[in-house]
């Protein structure tokens, strides 16, 4: 079984984690209403993916 033979330092250790950065979602215009939507996932405006109604949105209430 491999065991290390010192402690690995505190600067070394960050050293792994230095080029990690988030990046923002990449966001697309929907066919159907146009707003901006993540690609590749149901519009949240009008519930549209591929041309097809998945989540159906009920009437406004006025």
């Amino acid at each position: 079984m491999a065991v290390p033979k010192r402690k690995q330092s505190k600067s070394r250790t960050n050293k792994r984690f230095a080029n990690y950065t988030a990046t923002a979602p990449t966001l697309v215009e929907c066919p159907h209403c146009h707003q901006m939507m993540q690609a590749h996932r149901v519009c949240g405006n009008c519930g549209y993916y591929d041309k097809t109604e998945v989540v159906p949105q009920e009437a406004k209430k006025d």
